[in-house]
């Protein structure tokens, strides 16, 4: 089949890669959001979907929005019979859904209808579920609410970030959406409506979202860090200074610190919290490098008893 594929950031490249490398598929196009202001410099940089494209010498779209009547004109000129998405990050209209034959498929990540909308990894994380996935549907004009083509499911484990579920889930949904196209252009596959029952939503977390309540169970706070990471990264406040958190560990033998309290260490910083403490991985202070809990509070002259938050 003749692809246009739209997607954006780094996650969305291995399923790229893999229709790049497919011998039944070729990919004409690829559509991806403008170029964006990155770094210290704030230059204007394309995204890793439009550089991975230019690689490979395929045509980039990169519409302001995907209505207007330019890039709509030259998606029809294009013809494809198919469209793959992975987080393109931008709502598509019906004139857009409309041009290729099969559609605009999606790989979203995570079991539909469980976790609908931008961030379902982090909220995979962050609730503690064992078990997640990757799933390919029909876009409609619902939100992630289209009938599924085809599932692979991915085991959470105890100690995973979103950025690493993630890692693993864009490889491996990179392969289900290359079956996904190779089944719909032999004819043997059709999409199957998703469940009424069991739909939650996943959306966007902010820097809001990310604040740590030490008041909360050890094991909230422990799943809010991790499903934090990398983006947009936890945090909380020291002396009224934003202080990052990356991932902690359970400390469960200390039930005695107050919620934010500080056990000052040689090698370790451990917190309380409105159960058993947790102990500070690496920290990164305002202007600051990351670094391990012990040296940052060394470097403060910290001492037990100090609060978080």
């Amino acid at each position: 089949m003749r692809l246009v594929f739209a997607g954006t950031p780094e996650v969305a490249v291995p399923a790229l890669d893999a229709l790049l490398a497919s011998d039944r598929h070729e990919v004409v196009a690829v559509v991806t959001r403008p170029d964006a202001t990155a770094g210290r410099g704030r230059r204007l940089l394309a995204s890793p979907v439009a550089q991975r494209a230019q690689e490979a010498g395929i045509e980039v779209l990169k519409p302001a929005r995907p209505r207007d009547e330019d890039f709509l004109t030259r998606l029809r000129e294009i013809a494809p019979d198919c469209c793959p998405v992975v987080a393109y990050g931008a709502l598509l209209p019906k004139a857009a859904l409309d041009v290729p034959a099969h559609g605009w498929v999606n790989l979203h990540f995570s079991l539909l209808p469980a976790w609908r909308g931008a961030a379902p990894v982090q909220h995979a994380v962050m609730a503690g579920d064992e078990v997640t996935g990757a799933s390919t549907f029909l876009i409609e004009q619902g939100l992630d609410s289209g009938p599924v083509y085809g599932v692979v499911t991915e085991e959470i484990r105890p100690a995973d970030t979103s950025g690493d579920l993630l890692t693993r889930l864009s490889l491996s949904g990179a392969r289900l959406l290359a079956a996904t196209m190779d089944g719909i252009e032999r004819g043997e596959l059709a999409p199957q409506p998703q469940p009424a029952e069991g739909i939650t939503l996943a959306p966007k977390i902010t820097v809001e979202d990310a604040q740590v309540d030490w008041a909360a169970p050890a094991l909230r706070v422990d799943r809010l860090v991790r499903g934090c990471t990398p983006a947009p990264g936890a945090w909380t406040l020291i002396d009224g200074e934003r202080l990052k958190l990356g991932p902690v560990r359970l400390a469960p033998e200390r039930d005695d610190l107050a919620p934010g309290e500080l056990d000052v260490a040689k090698n370790a910083v451990l917190v309380g919290t409105g159960s058993h403490a947790v102990r500070l991985g690496e920290v990164q202070a305002q202007g600051k490098k990351r670094m391990p809990a012990a040296d940052w509070a060394r470097g403060l002259r910290l001492s037990s008893g100090a609060r978080l938050g």
